[in-house]
């Protein structure tokens, strides 16, 4: 159920801002929409989400409550996503008082971060002039969330 919450989280977000998450390209140091939002939350500029084309006819409290309820339902922990009942009431009600999102999951500030750097590390000189895969051999693997 929870995950269903993160997944309508998302597709708010996607509606409000008109970019789809899967095919989101690095804007502002983001790697995904999540992160966007988040950085653009942060940075109490969250109207910057919205869709160039609903810039003339949008009201702003009701945008910046559908990107604050889009974070909740992404939260890191389950259990501090909101219900769908919740969300529900939350959207219907004009006087409904919102928490504060926390930190979202799966949010990286840019590509570089959690990559593992070469700090001095000499490289064996039998290998080959390219760039290696591997370090004395052993795998690094770069993980992103989808």
């Amino acid at each position: 159920m929870k995950s269903d919450v993160y997944s309508f989280g998302v597709l708010v977000l996607e509606i409000i801002s008109g970019l789809r998450n899967r095919d989101f390209y690095e804007t502002d140091g983001a790697e995904d929409l999540i992160s966007y939002a988040w950085k653009l939350w942060k940075d109490e500029r969250p109207l910057e989400l919205l869709n160039p084309v609903l810039r003339n006819d949008y009201s702003r409290n009701e945008v910046t409550k559908c990107i604050q309820l889009g974070l909740l339902c992404a939260q890191e922990d389950p259990a501090d996503r909101p219900t769908m009942a919740t969300i529900v009431l939350r959207i219907n009600r004009h006087s409904a008082k919102l928490l504060m999102p926390k930190r979202p999951a799966f949010v990286f500030d840019s590509r570089t971060d959690g990559r593992m750097q070469n700090k001095g590390l000499e490289l064996d000189q039998s290998t080959t002039q390219s760039t290696p895969s591997s370090i004395n051999e052993v795998s690094i693997t770069e993980l992103y969330p989808r």
